[in-house]
């Protein structure tokens, strides 16, 4: 039974979770939502290929880039107020492109809402996590992951009822990310900053503190490994998912066959069910049974990932594929880095750390997807024997690296590694 001042404390955390976690919404909105409106922005406002293509990795570039200098400055200046300034920005960018006056404002407003997008996620998730009460941590920042997908619906349903209305089309999808955004810093406003942060800053200088006028700490062995290893882990597994985010429906209209109303809706059921995944990851993620469920999870993605290889690219396979993967990557993947990177560095240094590890996997990402279509020309079965081998290598890095880095990681004030009577990760 909670006492009052636990009750408080839980209604405190989710309220902030939620608040903080809509940057995974606006950034996964800003990734699939682009990519819906390029397409319609082709015929409106004359956009070449090699436009969009461009137009598709200055995002991706920029979201990379924003985490890398919004992870350093919300362990500089802080938490809150960077995630205000960060969403502010994003807002305004929103609102300029969802009147897209010419290609170059779209090149314009699309570098800065990446930038913000990018430079608002490991801000906002260091304040998740250290907000959050020591026994619910893990399920309030995987429900980070549950707004991420949730962005990424929002932008399929407007696509839905709004994909053939010619620009208004593309203005809906900006509209609704400002709007989001708009309500995301009204939420943020009155949440304080982060006691965690604050107590980092105070305190004595000792082996754990980390001196915020430089990044030497970071490279020490006590912290390298772990960046290293979290960065490797994340890089890897999400080729995979961002592969099937940006690739699904070219594998399902020019491999299987099938026309895009049809891929479209066969993409929803897939996200819809892979929320299921997310709730098995909500129970398990602050148990003793988190190790077993990612090892077992890292078997089923394999196992997903071969349907194709093994079966040939129809459109069956690939819908197995995506719902079996799709469930098993909410255990072991991208939900578990978020874990890890909030567990494995000391408070003054986990937003830096992680804007480090996002751009150096969004960056990966990129360059991977630019060779996407052509491997895929060669053959199918080579694309899904490289998404084999770099999934299965992310998941050796997190069972055999990643969950011995726990033994000797005890930080300071914020957030610690939870002890194996709750977690054996």
């Amino acid at each position: 039974m909670l006492n009052p001042a636990q009750k408080q404390a839980n209604r405190q955390g989710w309220r902030i979770a939620f608040a903080a976690g809509l940057a995974s919404y606006v950034d996964s909105g800003a990734i699939v939502g682009t990519g819906t409106a390029l397409v319609i922005l082709q015929g409106t406002i004359g956009l070449d290929p090699a436009q969009v293509g461009q137009l598709s990795a200055l995002l991706t570039v920029a979201i990379a880039a924003g985490a890398l200098i919004g992870g350093r400055l919300g362990d500089k200046f802080g938490r809150r107020r960077v995630f205000l300034t960060t969403l502010s920005l994003y807002f305004l960018a929103a609102v300029v492109l969802m009147f897209v006056p010419s290609v170059g404002v779209l090149y314009a407003g699309l570098a800065v809402l990446g930038l913000a997008a990018g430079a608002d996620l490991p801000v906002s998730m260091a304040m998740v996590a250290e907000s959050a009460p020591e026994d619910k941590r893990g399920k309030m920042v995987t429900f980070s992951h549950m707004l991420w997908m949730a962005g990424i619906l929002g932008v399929i349903v407007i696509s839905i009822f709004f994909g053939n209305a010619g620009l208004l089309g593309a203005q809906i999808i900006y509209g609704h990310l400002a709007a989001v955004a708009l309500i995301a810093v009204a939420l943020r406003w009155g949440i304080p900053e982060s006691k965690a942060w604050a107590e980092s800053v105070s305190a004595p200088v000792d082996e754990d503190r980390v001196d915020l006028l430089s990044l030497r700490t970071l490279f020490t062995p006590k912290l390298i490994a772990p960046m290293i290893a979290t960065g490797l882990f994340y890089a890897l597994v999400n080729i995979n998912a961002n592969t099937n985010g940006q690739f699904s429906t070219y594998l399902y209209v020019n491999i299987a066959g099938v026309d895009v109303a049809t891929a479209s809706m066969l993409s929803l059921g897939v996200l819809l069910l892979s929320v299921a995944g997310l709730f098995v990851m909500m129970r398990v993620v602050d148990t003793s049974n988190r190790h077993r469920a990612f090892v077992i999870a890292a078997v089923v993605a394999l196992v997903a990932i071969a349907i194709p290889l093994v079966f040939g690219v129809t459109a069956l396979t690939l819908t197995i594929m995506g719902v079996v993967g799709a469930l098993a990557g909410a255990i072991a993947g991208e939900p578990m880095y978020k874990i890890w990177s909030q567990e494995l560095f000391p408070t003054a240094h986990r937003s830096t750390a992680q804007g480090i590890t996002i751009a150096f996997a969004r960056l990966v990402a990129a360059a991977v997807a630019l060779f996407t279509p052509l491997v895929i020309a060669a053959g199918p079965a080579l694309l899904f024997l490289f998404l084999l081998g770099t999934s299965a290598a992310a998941f050796i890095i997190g069972i055999f690296w990643i969950f011995r880095l726990r033994t000797f990681l005890r930080h300071d004030g914020g957030v610690e590694v939870p002890s194996p009577a709750r977690s054996a990760a």
